[in-house]
């Protein structure tokens, strides 16, 4: 089927040097292309104006026209009840909208075998988000599979180290430093910090973050003011069981997310401690909870709306530049970390 616009598409392919045929397969990202084949005819493209119509491409490739978003399993209403997961989505949403693409939201079952490939193989997704990904074997696995057929993918809110893939992140080493080094600031030293599971980079991020605020200010590191949840608000509300008991001894708690440090509120709470006698509090993401707490709670504010809008630019084409997908993600190394801001409330003020 002849796509595009023929007559555009022979003066690339005579100002590039290579057959409409070649000028086809590198606009489309079909098959194996040279890279000094594919840069001249993109280069020509750019030159002309050139620009091939979504649905033309989609007819020429056998494409879905739909850009995946591979989720975690989240039990029942808890998945948009999650307000990092909300707001990233509405920003991959609203950026696959503007550019003609439907959204498919995949779920990953507990325990099944991951595999990204199949969803290309199947012609179900053009391009690919993933959210929740975490640090184990067969994840790593399946995401090299991915870049060595040269589909395009991204990873947010996760960084793989020594690995080579498409990642948007918040820069959370920093986020965390300033919500710690804030709390040394208002006098509290003994900090305590309820972190996440280490599968995920997020939380070993935050606690080198939480590491390096304490020798900034010359505090030593206690591993027995360490905690770990999962991230859910019932586990903050288990922890607070650990907190009460050590009220003593803790002046300040640093929750790796709201859900956690709002557990922990709660629990203490339930316990009968007024909240005029809570340690100081400063949670992360910075999600509306955070603003209706009591009190309102300081938090780390993560541009999850802005990692999404930027996770889906890198998957979709720019039609002005024509840079495909597979450029951008199929072989080469693309970390954007954005930046996150400590919004200071009433819970980690020293009255």
């Amino acid at each position: 089927m002849e796509v595009g616009n023929i007559v555009s598409r022979k003066k690339v392919a005579e100002l590039s040097g290579v057959s409409e045929a070649t000028v086809s397969r590198v606009l489309n990202a079909v098959g194996p292309i040279k890279e000094d084949t594919r840069r001249r005819v993109l280069d020509a493209a750019n030159q002309l104006g050139y620009v091939p119509s979504a649905l033309a491409r989609n007819f020429a490739r056998s494409k879905s026209g739909h850009l995946g978003v591979v989720m975690p399993y989240v039990p029942k209403a808890h998945l948009f009840s999650a307000y990092f997961f909300s707001e990233m989505l509405s920003g991959i949403g609203n950026k696959a909208r503007d550019s003609g693409l439907d959204l498919l939201l995949l779920f990953r079952k507990p325990g099944e075998r991951i595999d990204y490939s199949s969803l290309f193989r199947q012609q179900r997704i053009d391009t690919c988000i993933i959210l929740g990904a975490r640090d184990d074997h067969d994840e790593v696995e399946a995401l090299k599979r991915l870049q060595e057929e040269g589909r395009p993918f991204c990873v947010m809110n996760h960084h793989f180290e020594g690995q080579s893939f498409c990642e948007v992140d918040a820069d959370h080493v920093e986020g965390s430093r300033a919500a710690v080094s804030h709390l040394i600031e208002q006098g509290y030293k003994r900090i305590a910090f309820l972190n996440g599971p280490d599968i995920y980079s997020n939380s070993t991020e935050r606690l080198k973050g939480y590491r390096t605020a304490l020798q900034e200010a010359g505090i030593e590191y206690d591993h027995d003011l360490l905690l770990e949840g999962n991230y859910s608000r019932r586990s903050g509300l288990e922890a607070s069981a650990t907190i009460a008991g050590k009220l003593n001894d803790i002046d300040a708690v640093f929750a790796a997310n709201d859900r956690m440090a709002l557990g922990v509120m709660q629990g203490l709470r339930e316990r009968g401690l007024a909240a005029d006698r809570f340690p100081a509090f400063v949670g992360y993401d910075d999600s509306d909870a955070a603003e209706m707490a009591v009190p309102p709670l300081s938090s780390v504010r993560v541009p999850f709306y802005e990692m999404g809008e930027l996770a889906a630019s890198k998957l979709i084409p720019d039609s002005l530049k024509l840079i495909p997908a597979l450029e951008l993600t199929g072989r080469d190394s693309i970390r954007e970390l954005l930046s996150t801001e400590l919004i200071i409330r009433a819970s980690s003020i020293r009255p």
